[in-house]
């Protein structure tokens, strides 16, 4: 079904797709990235399900919750619906292991995900439901992300938190019926908390925003369901979100070939635990990793590393002096070090132990960056210059993982796979994994949340 433009207004014209359109509109390829998005998630939540950030963020929300109703993944583990999925978007999140959307960097599944995994367990929804919110509000919080991009993260804003509230609130309102009205005032009250800054990259407190824009993307919806109103403009205002957490934004892109272009196919998976822009340079670095010319002379014999790339990629992560592996996921330092070293690049690469390994930090001192904006984010060089001038040089062209070279279905099986035993949950991964690819079949998609509720501590 194609969705035509009218004249009202973007918010309106966004409130309208989210409340109108159809499952059985919803074209083959859509809905089968839908489940692939959805096996990513639960394999990273499940990675972190006993991280310490989500052991001090659980103790803490836990004395608030008001009641057991919904399942904090992983953890046999039970809060209100809200906190419950705050704490399963931290958890998709904190190791930045999450799918990422192109060009605008934000992580869309996260936010998204967990508020309707919240109400799936207390309200008997059927999977096309599910699979059809979780689309849609994710198309709205990618669409929005394109408008203010990309100015929005250059001026600090961590936009997967800023924007994740409305992909949260518009999921939910299409779950629970809300009318174009409605939505718009819960787009209203989404831009009223929608905050997130990116100097937090690297620490805990990211979690908080991120957790956060699950939590009251969902109370925004319901909130509109009480027809607690807000702004009509609340996205193209003249205060509005765009004008606002932007220079030069295109409220335009929001609404474009709905129905049509659908951002969830621009979204990629990762094959490493880091910021996106160091996939190409990792990639290389584990071909460099079993070089025959550089295993003859040794580490110790190189003397620079050079990565020339698009200039994000120094922006994101030139951070020599890292102490933690948070840092380290946004350190290329520490990743190139890391994977000529060991040779892989998993989480155990970017932990605290890691981080404290002596041998890495000499190797990471010798890197520097090239900036070249003829690269795109999926493309890195580097070249390892050795005593003698010997130069050895591996080119990745398109990163592993990127839009346009996807991981495979079997690929996100096995980062399951491999993520749930990482994460100690004692979660069984092949039933989870049948249950995914059979979800738009199934008339109770909270009968996932059973699935990974894990074992107690």
């Amino acid at each position: 079904m194609r969705v035509m433009m009218s004249t009202q207004s973007v918010s309106s014209e966004l409130a309208k797709f989210i409340a109108t359109y159809r499952w059985d509109d919803v074209p083959a390829h859509v809905r089968h990235e839908s489940k692939r998005t959805l096996l990513n998630f639960f394999s990273v939540a499940l990675s972190a399900c006993f991280d310490s950030t989500i052991e001090k963020a659980a103790t803490v929300y836990g004395k608030f919750s008001c009641a057991p109703q919904a399942t904090v993944i992983g953890r046999n583990q039970r809060m209100d619906m809200l906190n419950a999925a705050a704490l399963n978007t931290m958890g998709a999140n904190v190791f930045d292991f999450d799918d990422t959307h192109f060009p605008t960097i934000i992580h869309p599944t996260s936010p998204v995900a967990p508020p309707l995994l919240a109400w799936a367990e207390t309200h008997k929804i059927s999977g096309q439901d599910f699979l059809l919110s979780l689309v849609l509000g994710m198309e709205a919080e990618c669409r929005i992300g394109n408008a203010v991009s990309p100015y929005h993260y250059a001026r600090g804003w961590h936009i997967t938190s800023t924007c994740g509230v409305f992909g949260a609130a518009m999921a939910i309102g299409r779950l629970i019926g809300l009318t174009e009205q409605q939505l718009v005032w819960a787009l209203g009250n989404a831009s009223a908390q929608a905050s997130g800054l990116v100097e937090t990259l690297g620490t805990m407190a990211k979690s908080v925003s991120m957790g956060n824009a699950a939590r009251n993307g969902m109370l925004s919806a319901l909130l509109a369901q009480q027809n607690f109103d807000g702004p009509a403009q609340p996205l193209e205002g003249v205060r509005g979100f765009l004008n606002v957490t932007a220079d030069h934004a295109d409220p335009m892109s929001i609404v474009g070939e709905f129905g049509e272009r659908w951002e969830v196919l621009n979204n990629a998976y990762k094959p490493y635990p880091c910021g996106v822009v160091l996939n190409p340079v990792i990639e290389a670095c584990l071909a460099l990793s079993t070089n025959e010319a550089l295993l003859a002379q040794g580490l110790d014999a190189i003397e620079r590393i050079e990565l020339t790339g698009h200039s994000l990629l120094r922006q994101r992560t030139d951070r020599p002096a890292i102490q933690t592996g948070r840092e380290s996921q946004v350190s290329a330092q520490h990743a190139v070090a890391v994977a000529l070293v060991r040779g892989r690049a998993g989480l155990a690469e970017f932990s605290d132990e890691a981080v404290r390994d002596a041998t890495l930090k000499p190797l990471g001192a010798k890197v520097c960056f090239i900036d070249d904006d003829s690269y795109t984010v999926d493309s890195a060089k580097v070249v390892i210059l050795m005593r003698g001038l010997t130069k050895i040089e591996v080119k990745v062209d398109v990163a592993r993982g990127a839009v346009a070279r996807p991981l495979t279905d079997r690929d996100i099986e096995d980062k399951l796979r491999a993520l749930c035993v990482y994460g100690k949950s004692g979660v069984d991964p092949e039933p989870l994994i049948a249950a995914v690819w059979a979800l738009d079949q199934s008339k109770d998609a909270g009968q996932l949340m059973k699935l990974v509720s894990g074992n107690a501590r």
